[in-house]
């Protein structure tokens, strides 16, 4: 066994699979020991299968064998954020309250993912029901950003975003109803995409409605493309599921970026911004020039109260369901603050709602003329660096907790836009910060290009581990 493995992106283990030079075994045995040793100090993964793992890394090995592989990533290691379905696995959500019971079905990523031969071997942790951005929960505890442990890497697919930052597995599946894929990837130091909205489709349904998406959460933009190929694959159990785009994301990430018109925004509106942030994220944008790109800053085409407020009213409307899914008597168990998010989620009346969803409608069409004039739009992914782990909010300039930390993601989960996080650079205490890169409708492959080329230029290196400095 080679541990060196588990630092191996997707795209590199299929390369060594092809050559016969390492071994789909080999990989699952060096990830399970790896993960024997680091999850108990990140705690990223809820449930490790690591006897399946083993039996389906020996069937793909077989099938390199013949070379007849199934697909590039057959063999390749990948999470399951707990959200995600897997057959044989409990539906957990982060919850107390949830239904242990293995489930009979696996969700639509996780199938298309088997059927490319992937090894599915965890199920990584999550916020309860997704609810916020930071990733601990009643159930689980807390989840630490392998870069310090001391901080959170994010959520609410931190676990995923955790366990690919340490090596335990080279790809994830996350989901993002507000952020939840980019924000980790951003604290995290990966590349994270949420696709157009139906690009990849999902079931059961979430509890957040059409403002979920499930997307990958991987170290390059190559293993995303190569993650895409698969999971975006149509599922008739999605009502909201586009028709298959027949397009080759790992293809498409070949060629450059010239004479693309690029928007550049610092400040969606009247939040605070991390002074790191803005200098990193800034001098990324400058590189976009250097890239080949027209590079013009510019103002955000629509007021950014008017879209926190129809967030915020979509999202805590949404959670008071479960109030009436669970009875009162076991509501102690939910997590203090989304106990609090669902019963604020009550106060709102019909005409709120209706009005939040004419605002989603104005505020999507606002960005769609946006991108009539400009190919991308660059931003931070998020306005503060990694804060303490086990906090819900970090400080604010005023020393209260800061509830703008995370302005620029939301906004397109309502819009439906393709947007990913690609790391820009480290702060002050050595902690990555996440480029945001959006796109038009369906121009999901030029997002994945857009990362690919500042990536290669601008390489990140991953950390070693607290326990083996």
């Amino acid at each position: 066994m080679n541990d060196d493995l588990t630092q191996l992106t997707a795209a590199r283990l299929s390369a060594l699979y092809r050559k016969g030079k390492a071994s789909p075994v080999e990989t699952m045995k060096a990830v399970l020991k790896r993960t024997e040793r680091i999850n108990p100090v990140i705690n990223a993964f809820r449930h490790v299968d690591g006897d399946a793992a083993v039996k389906a890394a020996r069937a793909s090995e077989r099938r390199w064998k013949k070379g007849e592989p199934l697909s590039p990533i057959d063999g390749v290691p990948v999470s399951i954020k707990e959200l995600v379905r897997v057959k044989g696995w409990a539906a957990s959500m982060g919850s107390k309250l949830t239904d242990k019971s293995p489930v009979d079905e696996d969700a639509p990523a996780v199938a298309r993912l088997r059927e490319a031969g992937a090894v599915v071997f965890a199920q990584s942790t999550s916020s309860e029901y997704g609810h916020k951005g930071v990733t601990d929960s009643p159930l689980n505890g807390i989840t630490r950003n392998p870069w310090n442990i001391e901080r959170t890497p994010g959520g609410s697919s931190g676990g995923a975003g955790a366990a690919v930052a340490a090596g335990l597995g080279p790809i994830a599946i996350g989901t993002d109803g507000g952020g939840s894929v980019r924000i980790p990837s951003s604290f995290s130091g990966l590349v994270g995409l949420k696709a157009t909205f139906g690009r990849v489709p999902a079931w059961p349904p979430s509890m957040t409605g059409d403002l979920s998406n499930t997307g990958p959460m991987c170290r390059t933009a190559l293993d995303c493309a190569l993650m895409m190929n698969v999971i975006s694959r149509p599922d008739a159990r999605d009502a909201y599921g586009l028709p298959a785009d027949d397009i080759n994301y790992a293809k498409k990430l070949d060629g450059d970026l010239k004479k693309l018109k690029v928007g550049f925004v610092l400040r969606f509106g009247d939040h605070p911004l991390d002074i790191e942030v803005a200098s990193l994220v800034t001098r990324a944008a400058r590189q976009f020039s250097a890239l080949g790109c027209k590079v013009e800053e510019v103002t955000a085409p629509f007021p950014y109260a008017d879209a926190s407020r129809a967030f915020v009213v979509h999202w805590l409307s949404a959670l008071q369901r479960l109030l009436q899914l669970f009875p009162e008597s076991r509501h102690s168990e939910f997590d203090p603050n989304l106990l609090a998010s669902a019963k604020a989620g009550l106060r709102y009346t019909v005409q709120d709602v209706v009005n939040a969803q004419a605002t989603r409608r104005e505020l999507a069409i606002a960005w769609n003329r946006f991108f009539a004039s400009y190919d991308l739009l660059l931003t931070p992914t998020v306005a503060v660096q990694p804060f303490e782990a086990g906090k819900n909010l970090p400080l604010g300039p005023d020393g209260r907790g800061n509830v703008l930390w995370s302005p620029y993601t939301a906004t397109f989960n309502m819009s439906r836009h393709p947007a990913a996080s690609v790391p820009c650079g480290l702060g002050r205490d050595g902690l990555p910060i996440g480029l945001h890169i959006v796109a038009g409708h369906y121009r999901d492959a030029l997002v994945l290009r857009a990362a690919a080329r500042y990536a290669e230029a601008n390489p990140l290196e991953f950390p070693d581990l607290p326990e083996t400095k």
